[in-house]
Parts: C-alpha cells; sequence; structure tokens
C-alpha cells in the first residue's frame, strides 16, 4: 500500500504519470474512481484551497469526504506512544487511524508542525503516526511538505513550457535547465517551511537550474530537504545553489516562486528572530525585480500579503500563475485520489 505523503517517495515517472491524468482530468475527463467510496478529511489548521479542492475533487469523483476537526468536532488526539493520557487528548492515534480505516478508504491530513523545536517538528509525527497505524492510503494535505501543492505547480509549469500529446502527456525536457528562483520573502511572522521544502524537491525532480534565494544562512532550509534535491540533481540533471544577491538571482530567471518561511534556529524563540526579518522587508517581489528575469513567470501557493510579499502590480501582472496553480490543485488531488484508490 502507498501513501502519498511526500514526493520523495515518488520516482518522476510515477510523479508524471500523475501529472498526465490530472491534465486529463482538467480536459474533461469525468471518471467517477471514488463511486461509493469515502474520504476522511482531518484538518489541524485552517484551510480555503485545500478544503475545497478535496471535497470538491471527492464529489467529482462519485465519492464522499467526510471533514473532521479534530479538537474541535472530533476529540483531541494523542500521538506520543506510551503516554499517560492525563492531559486534554481523549483519544490516541492509534485507535483513530483504526477507526476511520474502518469507515473510509483514504485519510487526507493537514497538520502544521508546532513552531516550538525543529528537531521534534521534522518528525512529522501527526501524518506519520496516522500512516503507520491506518490500514488505508494516507495523503498529505499539508504538514512540513506540501506535496499536492508541488504537483499544481509543476502543472503549471508544464503548462506554460511544455508541448502535450493528444492524451495530456507533457514532453518534460523542455523544462532541463530553465532557471528556476525560490526567493524568500518577508512575513509579519514566521511560517512553515512545507511550500519551500516542496519547492525544492519538485523543481529537482524535473532538471530544473534551482537558485534559493534568502536573506542569510539562518534561512537556509533544513539540510534533508536540500540533500533530496542535490540527490535528484544527480539523477535528473540540472543545478542547485544558495544566494543572498537579489539581483543576481532574479537576473534571467524563467520561474520565481515566492514564500516566507522562519529561520530553523530560531524555533521557540521568534521574538529574536523578527529582529531579523525585519531587516528584510525589501525581499519583496515587485515589477523592478520581475524586470530582471527572462520574461520569468511568478508564482505563489496563496494566500499572499499583497503589498508585503508581492505587489500589486506583480499579482495582477499577465506573468502571474498563482491563480491557474490554485486551480490546478483539484485535478492534481484527483489524481492522486484515483492513484491511490486503485492500489
Amino acid at each position: 500500500m502507498k501513501h502519498f505523503i511526500s514526493t520523495a517517495d515518488w520516482n518522476q515517472t510515477e510523479l508524471q504519470a500523475l501529472l498526465n491524468l490530472a491534465t486529463q482530468f482538467k480536459q474533461g475527463l469525468n471518471e467517477k474512481t471514488l463511486k461509493g467510496k469515502s474520504v476522511a478529511l482531518l484538518f489541524f489548521n485552517p484551510s480555503l484551497r485545500t478544503r475545497t479542492s478535496f471535497e470538491l475533487g471527492t464529489w467529482q469523483l462519485g465519492g464522499h469526504a467526510i471533514v473532521l476537526e479534530p479538537g474541535k468536532s472530533s476529540w483531541p488526539l494523542e500521538f506520543e506512544f506510551g503516554s499517560t493520557m492525563d492531559s486534554i487528548a481523549e483519544e490516541h492515534v492509534i485507535e483513530a487511524a483504526r477507526v476511520l480505516s474502518r469507515y473510509c478508504d483514504l485519510i487526507c491530513i493537514r497538520a502544521f508542525p508546532e513552531f516550538e523545536c525543529w528537531q521534534d517538528d521534522r518528525q512529522d509525527k501527526v501524518i506519520n503516526s496516522f500512516a503507520r497505524h491506518a490500514t488505508v492510503p494516507v495523503v498529505n494535505m499539508e504538514t512540513i511538505t506540501h506535496p499536492c501543492q508541488e504537483l499544481a505547480h509543476m502543472q503549471t509549469i508544464q503548462e506554460k513550457f511544455c508541448q502535450f500529446s493528444s492524451k495530456g502527456a507533457a514532453d518534460i525536457q523542455s523544462l532541463k535547465n530553465k532557471k528556476y528562483v525560490l526567493t524568500w520573502t518577508y512575513h509579519p511572522k514566521a511560517l512553515n517551511t512545507a511550500v519551500a521544502n516542496s519547492s525544492l524537491l519538485i523543481a529537482s525532480k524535473f532538471g530544473m537550474d534551482i537558485t534559493l534565494l534568502c536573506p542569510t544562512n539562518e534561512y537556509l532550509l533544513d539540510e534533508r530537504f536540500i540533500a533530496h534535491a542535490k540527490n535528484n540533481i544527480k539523477q535528473y540533471g540540472g543545478s542547485f545553489q544558495v544566494s543572498h544577491d537579489i539581483d543576481e538571482s532574479y537576473e534571467n530567471a524563467d520561474i520565481v516562486y515566492a514564500k516566507s518561511w522562519g529561520a530553523l534556529p530560531y524555533f521557540g524563540n521568534w521574538d529574536e528572530e523578527k529582529k531579523i526579518r525585519d531587516q528584510y522587508k525589501h525581499f519583496i517581489v515587485n515589477e523592478e525585480k520581475m524586470a530582471k528575469t527572462n520574461n520569468g513567470l511568478f508564482s505563489h501557493c496563496l494566500p499572499l500579503r499583497r503589498n508585503i510579499k508581492a505587489t500589486d502590480a506583480v499579482m495582477d501582472s499577465d506573468y502571474c500563475i498563482a491563480i491557474d496553480e490554485a486551480e490546478n490543485r483539484l485535478h492534481v488531488q484527483k489524481a492522486i485520489m484515483t492513484r491511490l484508490i486503485s492500489q
């Protein structure tokens, strides 16, 4: 049984098959692959695009989605093994995963890290605990990575750069060595590194030349994801570099992907981290920076604070593909659920 927790567990051929299927769904494929099936959607955190697209996608595939919010509409859960449950948790993940597996055919989890200790957060206990004890496939709706967003991002890039066969298969060779800039941007508070981690994973899986642009080395992403990217590059081509130079990074870029994230060494000490991040508000994506690119595309996973992360002019430009990417969340998630349900 295969889960969809991280694209690091899927090779390029497998991921492209999902993307090709997503393109077919977008072109009008009407398959009821979830007919008579149910999908549990567990939201430990708020959602707009993820919840809407998963609920709608399940319905379009003929299935039924059950939305649960642990600690709100369902019992708070315990994830430590061997613990004495004398705090707020009423149920252990062991029972929750097993029971939901008896009711539902897929279990989807959205659970952000606690932002207190990265060494704990990087273990991704919530979704990995569900995967360990569930007897049905588990899907990551965002934890410390965001693989569904990854695929929507890549589908959108392929739509802009690739030729497609009559069956919706993309010729991915045209992505080779495209300059892909993942840029840190300012935000008033520290955010999850999930989308940035996933950006590295997917861009490197398709042979792009990646520049990770961030203010200082304190904003480097977890070494595990950088290592995954470097290993992907050995297998699929492309390159990887870290830069703190804004002008150099934007120069001749084909794709600019923006995201804010907190500095890992400061997890649990965010007041001190804020003193650093407040110095770098000029990392905003604006039209002057985009003018340095190779007629580059701009995107963001959304939600985005306008005139903080990117200017109105950038967001409203013809080269902004953020809304296209958001739409593609629906199509890739239908592809993922179809693939997992057919195991």
